[in-house]
């Protein structure tokens, strides 16, 4: 029984605890941005939608030009998650106009969370969201939103753990194809640390 006791122990002593980091990306990380959107919307979307509308959805929205423009924008900060300094994900979120649906001012948008399949259930999702709860708290907006296709189950009940509520819909076109994306948002309580 002992012996058992100390290879568990000797087992954890030595085991090496994976390192997530997030940090904030900028130009120099444009093909780790655009390797990542294409891979996991691809993952992500490609069973349930055809060859032509992903390629099209692809092409029209994570090419060069577009995420340029994207990452430039002051207000679209993206937040990249490295696991053992491997990029497995990363975070976008829209303040003021840069949203793509026009709310009040007091609002931030997460537009984008994705995390590679290999990596989902490590926790690296919540702790990219984690990132867009502490930047909402730093620039004290009401709440949080975001849109998710009614389709995307796992995404649907990952933000309704995290305290989302639906609060209207839009359509969402991926090529040719008209979705319907759920929108939720998320009361943002102030920091009591500040």
């Amino acid at each position: 029984m002992n012996a058992v006791i100390l290879f568990i122990f000797d087992f954890i002593k030595n085991k090496t605890i994976p390192m997530i980091e997030i940090k904030k990306a900028d130009l120099g990380d444009l093909p780790t941005l655009q390797n990542i959107s294409k891979q996991s919307f691809t993952e992500t979307f490609s069973g349930i939608n055809t060859p032509e509308n992903m390629e099209k959805y692809l092409q029209e929205n994570f090419n060069t030009t577009q995420l340029t423009l994207e990452i430039n924008n002051p207000d679209s900060p993206f937040y990249i998650a490295y696991l053992d300094e491997e990029a497995v994900g990363y975070l976008k979120l829209n303040l003021g106009s840069a949203q793509t649906e026009e709310l009040e001012d007091t609002t931030l948008e997460i537009q984008r969370i994705y995390v590679l399949q290999a990596f989902h259930r490590k926790k690296i999702g919540q702790l990219l969201f984690d990132q867009a709860l502490k930047v909402a708290q730093q620039i004290a907006v009401d709440y949080i939103w975001l849109g998710v296709w009614e389709e995307n189950h796992r995404a649907l009940q990952f933000y309704a753990k995290n305290g989302f509520v639906t609060f209207d819909k839009h359509i969402f076109i991926l090529g040719n194809d008209q979705q319907t994306d759920l929108l939720m948002k998320l009361a943002i309580k102030p920091n009591p640390n500040e």
